[in-house]
């Protein structure tokens, strides 16, 4: 298991991403003064988003039936805990933007390579005490 949204899987059976790019912004707005550098405040984390993007081979890995889970998932609004296989608990997120691009196909239609991308963005606040079974009992219940 590479990570887990929640109870989606992320394997070499299912998407087997290659690239994590993960964004944390902190916020600092400034004012402009007369005759002095412009004076910042600090105003805490700002947006925190994850990109999983690679290439799915449908003969080895997922293909469509797995991309199309996810957007499922999208199509909830639900946030889901993204959990890494290491056991890092990232928070909870929801899925803004789902990218895939076909090539190389059977003479049926078929796509021998998919490409995707998917943007994650955190939506739950920044507690230090994100437990593990919290999350679980938070996902159960986004479920029912």
């Amino acid at each position: 298991m590479m990570m887990t949204l929640g109870f989606f899987v992320f394997e070499r059976r299912t998407i087997p991403y290659q690239q994590q790019q993960h964004d944390i912004v902190w916020r600092h707005p400034s004012q402009q003064r007369v005759g002095a550098r412009p004076s910042s405040q600090f105003l805490g984390v700002g947006d925190e988003t994850m990109v999983l993007s690679g290439t799915l081979v449908p003969e080895l890995t997922g293909g469509d039936l797995s991309l199309e889970v996810l957007r499922k998932m999208a199509d909830s609004g639900k946030a889901f805990p993204l959990i890494e296989g290491t056991g890092t608990v990232y928070g909870f997120f929801v899925i803004e933007k789902i990218s895939r691009s076909k090539s190389e196909f059977f003479s049926d239609g078929a796509a021998r390579k998919i490409d995707f991308s998917m943007d994650l963005k955190r939506v739950d606040d920044d507690t230090p005490g994100l437990s593990l079974s919290r999350i679980i009992v938070s996902a159960l219940k986004a479920f029912l």
